[in-house]
Parts: structure tokens; C-alpha cells; sequence
């Protein structure tokens, strides 16, 4: 589906946005209707208005209370909530963003009907005044993109699937596009993306896209497309592989990311390269095994303690190819580690950077777009924890503590050469329904990383 506004109508109906306990917007005209309904502003709370002759006169839609940090509010309105038609939004109340209700609108309506039919949102939003609708619309596509990919399953989802959806893309956007497959991988000394996903029948690739050129700042993203991830002979116990599929949910950020950038004029004077590895970590008599050492394109070994730390040895020889044409930044995306998860939950992925402008900057940025990101350290004192005594690195630290970190740690040893280097720890699932956020694929961190980038690369 295509998130769009609807055209302006004389006939559209009114919303208005209400804080949780606020008074009812005296042009509603709504008397003591509300009340009777138990209409109290609630986060999700939709009252709709009758015109006394049968009709309808509108809606209130509750916002939650205003010292919450809820996210994309307004995306509970949804066709479910709202009878079919044109609605627009009627006078707002202080400290309502309507840029991102607008987006959580069109959030809230996503559905991936692949599989099953599901029935077009009844309910239109107009673009609200002053909101640039373009802009919106093209994040909101991104995302889109992002929530496919990872929601669609591994049958229908493998490294070949990957390259075809990133293929499109590039085509749509007037990109180049490069891969890499196979044993093609061994003569271009990418050693251990070719060793994780060897085992499988889908060949593991690289996928290198680039779109702009010249002599403008140069940005490189790197994500992890691990389509599928069976833990490898550490073999994952079945309610941990049940999610397996969307632990090439990095990869789909990336290219939602760029899809974003692209359609809303950011990449414009900027040098944008996406590279992908995309390989399925499954089990066969020539998978890598524990206890194998590993040579990287870099020429660091590294010491295979658990197959299932598989996303970290791909994205090492991609950072590292990436590295050597020193962007001016270069960021990962990567659904890496459970440990993110037990620290900070679903909602807020970590991100670690050495710099503290570019972190501080990412860290706003995320605040004011609503796509949370909380900084972690690149902790010095844990290197000698990614260390083993028959290598140089060690893929999977014994103890499992600060797994996140040592992760982040392991990743940093390859993108040495960028101007900078930031690295985010994404889930890329949403567990249960949110506001703007039906459970499924999500993308996490893209939007910040847009919002961000105008004052990154200058």
C-alpha cells in the first residue's frame, strides 16, 4: 500500500486532538456528549460527534496526558476508530505537533497484506495546513518499505529476494547497484560474509548500492541482512528462531533510510553508499563451526565461540570495505543483540559513537522526530573482554555481560578509516500495537538518522 493524504473537500469532517482531562474544544459544540460517553482523552480514545440530525459532526480523539512521553499519539486514530470518509484536523491544542501527527496518521494506517487480504483504511486524513505533505508522505513510504521487508517471511525473504527488493529500489531511485555472490565473494576477500552463509541454498552476497556522485560529504550505510538466522550449529531453541525473520531487519532500515533520503531531498549534493550483506546463517555439513578462526577482509582473525554471533562477523567485512574509501560518516544498522533488548527494551535502541557532536546531534534529533535512540558507550575497558588467547578477536565473549557493548566494540575494530562511526543495536520488531506502530516490522533509528543528517554533514 502507498501512504497518502486525502485531497481537500468542502465535505471533509473535523477531529480535534484533545489532552487527556483537557476541556472539550468549545467549537465542537459537543455538550455534555463526551461525558456521557466516558470520553476522558485517554491515549486511543475516539468520540464521535453526532450533528443531532442523524449525521455526524466530527470526532475528538484523545491524545493521553501531556507529561507522558507517548509516541505518535495521533496514530491511534485509526480506520477503525473513524467511520469511512475525509476527515481533516480542526483547531489543535498547545503542544500539538501536527508534522507528526500527520505521520503518525499514515504510520497508523500501515498493513502488509501479502498473505491476507486486509481492507484499505476507510477512514482519510487531509494534510494538515502548514504541513509540507510530500516530506511526510516520503518518510512514511521509507518506513513502509522497511515494514515489508522484515514482515515478509524467509520463504519469500532469502538473500536472493533481498537483492531483488534493494534492486527495485535502486532502480526507482536512479541508483547503481553492484553484488557480489557466492565463491565471488572469496576473490574479492570477503571471507567471512562467505563463511556464515555458506551453508545455505541461497548463496550469501554483498550488496552495493550507490546513488550521487562528486565531491559532496560522503555517507556510507551499512545493514545487516541476515534473511534468516537458525544460530548456525549452536543451533537457536525454537521459540528464539520463531522471530528469525526479521534479522535482516537492519538491512530493511537501510534501505527504508535511503528511500527516505532520496525522496525528500536529503540525498541531494550528498555521495550515498548502501552496502548489505545478505546470507541466511543456516545448519549443514560445510557451515562454519565453534572453535573455527576466521580470517577477516581486514586480515584480523577471529575466534568462532558461538555461530550464533553470526551479524557481527558479516557486517565486519562490509564495514571494512566501506571503511577504506574513509567516509565522512558511516553508520550500521543491526538487529545484533539480545542484550540491547534486556537493557532498554524494544522501544529504544542503543547507539554508540565516539563523537560527541554527532551523538549529541543524533540524540536530539531522535527526541524531536519522535524515533527514540539512547546513547551507549564504545567502553574501552571491555576490548580485552573481545579478545581470546588463539586470535585476534573473539566473536562471543564468555560471561555475558555487557553484550551489547562488546558487540559494538568487536564492530568499531573494522570501520577504523571513517571520519566517524556510528553504530545502532535495532530490534525491528514492534511486539504489541502502538500508536503509528501495528505489531510487526518496524524500522528504528532511520527517521533520527534523517532528521539528524542535514547538521552531520553540512
Amino acid at each position: 500500500m502507498t501512504p497518502e493524504f486525502a485531497p481537500a473537500t468542502d465535505e471533509s469532517l473535523p477531529i480535534w486532538p484533545v489532552w487527556k482531562d483537557d476541556p472539550i474544544p468549545p467549537q465542537a459544540q459537543a455538550g455534555d456528549w463526551p461525558e456521557r460517553c466516558g470520553f476522558t482523552g485517554a491515549s486511543g480514545e475516539t468520540c464521535l460527534l453526532p450533528d443531532g440530525q442523524g449525521g455526524l459532526a466530527g470526532a475528538l480523539v484523545g491524545l493521553g496526558a501531556r507529561d507522558r512521553a507517548d509516541r505518535q499519539r495521533f496514530g491511534f486514530a485509526r480506520a477503525a476508530d473513524l467511520p469511512r470518509g475525509v476527515w481533516h484536523l480542526a483547531e489543535t491544542p498547545d503542544g500539538f505537533d501536527a508534522e507528526q501527527a500527520a505521520l503518525g496518521w499514515l504510520l497508523g494506517q500501515y498493513r502488509f497484506a501479502r498473505y491476507k487480504s486486509a481492507p484499505s483504511p476507510a477512514a482519510r486524513l487531509v494534510c494538515p495546513d502548514g504541513v509540507d505533505a510530500a516530506k511526510v508522505q516520503a518518510i512514511a513510504a521509507g518506513e513502509y518499505l522497511t515494514r515489508d521487508l522484515i514482515n515478509t517471511p524467509a520463504s519469500d525473504m532469502g538473500p536472493q529476494q533481498l537483492e531483488d527488493g534493494a534492486r527495485d529500489l535502486a532502480r526507482a531511485l536512479g541508483a547503481s547497484v553492484e553484488v557480489t555472490t557466492g565463491a565471488a565473494l572469496l576473490t574479492a576477500n570477503l571471507p567471512m560474509i562467505h563463511a556464515v552463509g555458506r551453508a545455505a541454498q541461497d548463496a550469501p552476497r554483498l550488496i552495493d548500492i550507490r546513488l550521487g556522485d562528486g565531491a559532496g560529504p560522503a555517507l556510507t550505510i551499512v545493514g545487516k541482512g541476515v534473511c534468516f538466522d537458525t544460530g548456525g550449529l549452536n543451533l537457536k531453541p525454537g521459540a528464539s528462531m520463531g522471530l528469525m525473520k526479521k534479522d535482516m531487519g537492519g538491512a530493511a532500515t537501510a534501505l527504508g533510510l535511503l528511500k527516505m533520503l532520496a525522496e525528500t531531498g536529503a540525498a541531494q549534493g550528498r555521495r550515498i553508499r548502501v552496502l548489505i550483506p545478505a546470507v541466511e546463517n543456516s545448519v549443514a555439513g560445510n557451515a562454519f563451526r565453534p572453535g573455527d578462526v576466521l580470517t577477516s577482509r581486514k586480515g584480523l582473525t577471529v575466534e568462532v565461540n558461538n555461530t550464533d554471533a553470526e551479524g557481527r562477523l558479516v557486517l565486519a567485512d562490509a564495514l571494512t570495505l566501506a571503511a577504506e574509501e574513509k567516509p565522512d560518516l558511516m553508520i550500521s544498522f543491526a538487529t545484533l543483540t539480545g542484550a540491547a533488548r534486556v537493557a532498554l527494551g524494544p522501544d529504544i535502541p542503543p547507539f554508540y559513537c565516539d563523537d560527541d557532536t554527532t551523538a549529541q546531534t543524533i540524540q536530539s534529533a531522535a527526541m524531536q522526530v519522535a524515533d527514540p535512540l539512547w546513547r551507549m558507550p564504545f567502553w574501552a575497558p571491555y576490548e580485552s573482554l573481545i579478545e581470546p588467547q588463539i586470535a585476534d578477536l573473539d566473536n562471543a565473549p564468555s560471561g555475558g555481560m555487557a553484550g551489547s557493548i562488546t558487540a559494538a566494540l568487536f564492530l568499531r575494530r573494522f570501520a577504523e578509516g571513517a571520519g566517524r562511526y556510528v553504530h545502532l543495536d535495532i530490534y525491528g520488531w514492534q511486539p504489541t500495537a502502538a500508536p503509528g506502530r501495528p505489531k510487526g516490522g518496524v524500522g528504528q533509528g532511520a527517521r533520527a538518522i534523517l532528521a539528524a543528517l542535514p547538521r552531520m554533514l553540512a
